[in-house]
């Protein structure tokens, strides 16, 4: 998966203001908590400057009464009546100021994380509806990248970047008011160190983007070529390439270190020159400040309280260049997530009032009727398909790669829609039920097998949890699958993944047969079953479906012809279209397409 949040964090949203309201629409039931946020924050604003404020009045009355106390060679001591409540009062100021911060920053959290929460529940309902059209367009890792690191960025722009952004602006606001009353002079000379700084840091900030955006490209790059380096590292040894692989990953290597010593540089630098500028800053108001404070026009408690002020605007315009930055960040990420929510759904199912069902007992009676579909709408595949499987028969489905052959089990099992015609079980419309209980009817053994991390027993009882240890082994003898299971170190109970290198890829087609086996549906669908067993294991894998299809419709997609020769109807398929039906001694005397391609596979 790329790194998004590198990758993304220069990225700027289309709508910026459409993405806004309806991040706050989604976050309609945590409204009160934002509009206590804002009040914090206000009041945070109101004593962060107060406190700075006050201190000028706690100062000078501190260095009045140490003046005195000198002048009469006298001890000083703080009462309460003598400097005391000062200080308590400025002290109530601080803590007025920081408990406000806690609680907008612990309301804003909740907000986040609330937020982050639904979004990632709507996301986990919406993959449930969407079609298998938008998973077949669409990386599994761009979608996991929406789901996970899109909302965490999002959240946690809300808990930092929004906070941070809105604190700012009220104590920059405040602290520049109460400098213009201290001191219009001073304070004009603090803006135009400031108008320099963010001068600086627009250049800089410019310049670092491009930078940082080919140093992203040259990451991906080398990714790329570790990534590929690593997948094809048998066929890089079989070709004698690995020094010409090296090569490529030390040459993008030597890049992504150059570019990216620049780019440190650059985003490294921005901070010590903006502050550079902020001490000179510094020097030049404390020079005019002293000279001020000589001719009497500003009081000791003044020139301090001006430099807490200093510190107070100066770090939040420093910061909210980078804030912006973020938030755009975080506005992209909510609108890739919002792409996501927004994406057209399947069909819905018909409400169980509704829906048409099926016989008590499903007797595997399949039509395709003038079947019409096409991927896209103006790109058709398949014009007028009709066919009938009837109870009990075997339906082969052959033809040449992209033929269609899958299309039209994936037309079966719903996971497409037809555009055109119909297709029935048992003379039930299929688009008119439930797809949970269509899909019921049906158990597939897939050319691709898939295993679930879990144990060996829990995999083969994926389709039917409720089934006891008996029923799994009986299932596992019956796909030639407990002979090796017994091999592993924990039987039954070893656990498997689908990258599990332990477990080749033919014992893996064994134990999703077996998973069929177990779950004893109503007709089977076989895309290439046996592709990954050797010729002993298919004639035994063969004995046990030919005893698990008797009585059952079966569709089986086969490229070797040989298997299909009993079929009760061939299907022959070519461009999404049927072209020739019939069983297989049928098809060889009609002299067609099946018997070209019959005979090539004993040339």
């Amino acid at each position: 998966m790329r790194d998004v949040d590198d990758e993304d964090e220069d990225e700027k949203p289309r709508d910026t203001w459409a993405t806004v309201r309806r991040l706050w629409s989604e976050a309609a039931g945590d409204h009160w908590r934002f509009y206590i946020v804002f009040a914090s924050i206000v009041f945070y604003a109101i004593f962060n400057t107060a406190a700075p404020a006050y201190s000028a009045r706690v100062i000078d009355e501190l260095w009045g009464h140490i003046q005195v106390a000198f002048a009469n060679n006298a001890t000083f001591n703080i009462t309460w009546e003598n400097c005391g409540r000062t200080i308590f009062i400025y002290f109530m100021i601080w803590t007025a100021a920081a408990s406000f911060y806690a609680l907008q920053s612990f309301l804003m959290s909740s907000v986040a994380e609330r937020l982050n929460l639904r979004l990632r529940n709507r996301i986990a309902q919406k993959l449930n509806r969407l079609p298998l059209a938008f998973f077949d367009a669409h990386r599994p890792g761009e979608v996991v990248s929406r789901a996970t690191n899109d909302l965490d960025k999002m959240s946690e722009s809300m808990q930092r970047g929004l906070l941070q952004l809105l604190v700012s602006i009220g104590t920059v606001v405040g602290a520049v008011s109460v400098m213009f009353v201290f001191s219009v002079q001073l304070t004009l000379v603090f803006l135009f160190f400031t108008a320099l700084s963010l001068l600086v840091t627009k250049v800089v900030s410019r310049r670092t983007h491009d930078v940082t955006g080919e140093r992203q490209e040259w990451v991906s790059k080398i990714t790329s070529a570790v990534e590929e380096g690593y997948s094809g590292r048998l066929v890089i040894r079989a070709f004698n390439r690995e020094r010409q692989s090296s090569a490529e990953v030390h040459e993008a290597s030597g890049e992504l270190a150059r570019v990216s010593t620049k780019a440190d540089f650059m985003i490294n630098a921005v901070g010590p020159a903006v502050r550079f500028i902020g001490r000179l800053a510094q020097i030049v108001i404390a020079l005019v400040g002293c000279s001020m404070l000589v001719a009497g026009h500003m009081t000791v408690g003044v020139f301090q309280a001006f430099f807490q002020f200093i510190y107070e605007a100066s770090e939040p315009m420093t910061q909210l260049s980078f804030t912006f930055n973020s938030l755009q960040s975080a506005l992209a990420s909510a609108e890739r997530v919002f792409d996501l929510l927004d994406e057209p759904e399947m069909e819905a199912d018909p409400l169980p009032d509704k829906a048409a069902k099926l016989p008590g007992r499903v007797e595997g009676r399949v039509s395709f009727e003038h079947v019409r579909f096409g991927y896209s709408p103006d790109k058709p595949l398949m014009r007028d398909v009709s066919f009938t499987a009837e109870p009990g028969q075997k339906i082969a489905v052959v033809g040449t790669t992209g033929a269609g052959k899958t299309t039209l089990i994936n037309l079966l099992m719903r996971f497409y829609e037809i555009d055109g015609g119909r297709i029935t079980l048992d003379g039930v419309d299929t688009s008119r039920m439930d797809r949970g209980e269509l899909r019921q009817q049906f158990g597939m053994v897939l050319q691709d097998a898939w295993l679930f991390d879990g144990t060996i027993a829990e995999n083969i009882a994926y389709g039917c949890p409720e089934a006891t240890r008996d029923e799994i082994v009986a299932a596992a003898r019956a796909a030639q699958v407990d002979f090796f299971v017994r091999t592993m170190p924990q039987g039954y109970d070893t656990r498997v993944a689908n990258d599990a290198e332990s477990i080749s890829q033919g014992q893996r087609q064994l134990l999703t047969i077996a998973r069929v086996l177990l779950n004893n549906p109503a007709i089977l669908i076989l895309d290439e079953a046996t592709s990954s067993v050797d010729t002993r294991t298919e004639l035994a894998i063969g004995r046990a479906m030919d005893a698990l299809m008797r009585g059952r419709t079966s569709f089986v997609i086969a490229h070797r012809l040989s298997t299909i020769v009993d079929a009760d109807l061939i299907l022959v398929m070519d461009h999404g279209n049927i072209i020739e039906q019939g069983t297989h001694k049928e098809l060889l005397a009609a002299e067609g397409a099946y018997a070209d391609l019959y005979l090539s596979q004993f040339a």
